[in-house]
């Protein structure tokens, strides 16, 4: 009984003297305040933004400017629901400020926003979100669905397709009174469109944005992620896409399929955020607040999972 007693106090004092080493052989997080970096070629991407400055948005906003000028931050994508909570009225209405001028005002945010439409978009005018690109300078929406090539270097591009997801799901086709414009879009064409682009994409990287999920954890309606899994995921496998990154949820969610290639990536909320579970496929999940920072150099594509003070909660590299 003497020598098991010698022995646990052994190895207590053994793992206390140890621990530091075992710690500086970690990964160092990345923080605002650490002296680790982010080479490579940057960006952030945010969603389910604007709640007049509450819930976070107000803090989230000015450590997104922070890291924007720490990372050398090349554009910001706006992957949905920069409006809550039924949308905008007009390229005039005061949501523009209180939800993201008077907000997003960090002098390096001050460069292109590439937005998509959310749910949310679709309770009011979404030909006004449109129309903003003609008001703001970095409000860069060339149209509701549209595709980009960014260059990393000489050698290697990404390609970004952002895409219009409300209008392939049929419940906000249905709910007309809601969502008034959904019903109004072409879904087929919009899926036509995604076909054509990835059918002749020669780019390094290939990411896909859509507001809504295809893979997720969620309380909310089943047919949103079927309808998704139906009509869009088979484009996106059948062509190899690297990364769909999506918001919606209100939290950070990494999902993986073994019979996929693609890599499903959910954005939290940059006001306000949601429970999380672990499902099939769940390989990284949070509640946390925060945004994406994405980084990009000739091999590696990495995503960063920032919360609302700045840290690092998660990062998941894909190498080529």
């Amino acid at each position: 009984m003497k020598i098991k007693t010698n022995r646990l106090i052994l190895l207590i004092l053994l793992s206390v003297l140890l621990a530091p080493f075992c710690s500086f052989a970690q990964k160092e997080k990345l923080n605002l305040h650490s002296t680790a970096e982010i080479p490579g070629y940057n960006f952030i991407i945010a969603n389910d933004l604007g709640r007049n400055g509450y819930f976070d948005q107000k803090p989230i906003a000015q450590t997104m400017g922070e890291w924007a000028g720490k990372a050398d931050i090349d554009f910001v994508v706006a992957a949905g629901d920069v409006h809550h909570f039924n949308g905008i009225a007009s390229v005039s209405d005061p949501l523009w400020m209180t939800n993201y001028e008077l907000i997003y005002s960090h002098p390096e945010l001050m460069l292109d926003w590439h937005p998509i439409l959310g749910n949310h978009e679709y309770r009011g005018n979404t030909q006004a979100v449109l129309d903003y690109s003609k008001v703001s300078r970095r409000w860069v929406m060339p149209s509701r669905y549209y595709t980009m090539v960014k260059k990393v270097d000489d050698s290697v591009s990404i390609r970004l397709l952002f895409i219009d997801t409300a209008p392939l799901i049929q419940k906000y086709r249905q709910q007309k009174e809601d969502y008034p414009d959904a019903y109004k879009q072409d879904d087929l064409l919009q899926l036509h469109f995604i076909d054509s682009v990835l059918s002749v994409s020669k780019e390094k990287w290939k990411i896909v944005i859509g507001h809504h999920p295809i893979y997720a954890q969620t309380q909310k309606d089943d047919s949103e992620r079927s309808d998704l899994q139906t009509r869009l995921d088979p484009i996106l496998r059948k062509y190899n896409v690297d990364f769909y990154v999506c918001g919606h949820i209100h939290n950070f969610q990494h999902i993986s399929k073994n019979e996929s290639t693609v890599k499903y990536i959910v954005n939290s909320s940059a006001s306000g955020s949601r429970p999380v579970e672990a499902i099939d496929g769940t390989v990284f999940s949070s509640d946390k607040t925060g945004f994406s920072i994405c980084s990009v150099s000739d091999d590696k594509f990495t995503f960063y999972f920032i919360d609302k003070d700045g840290n690092e909660i998660y990062s998941y590299s894909k190498e080529k």
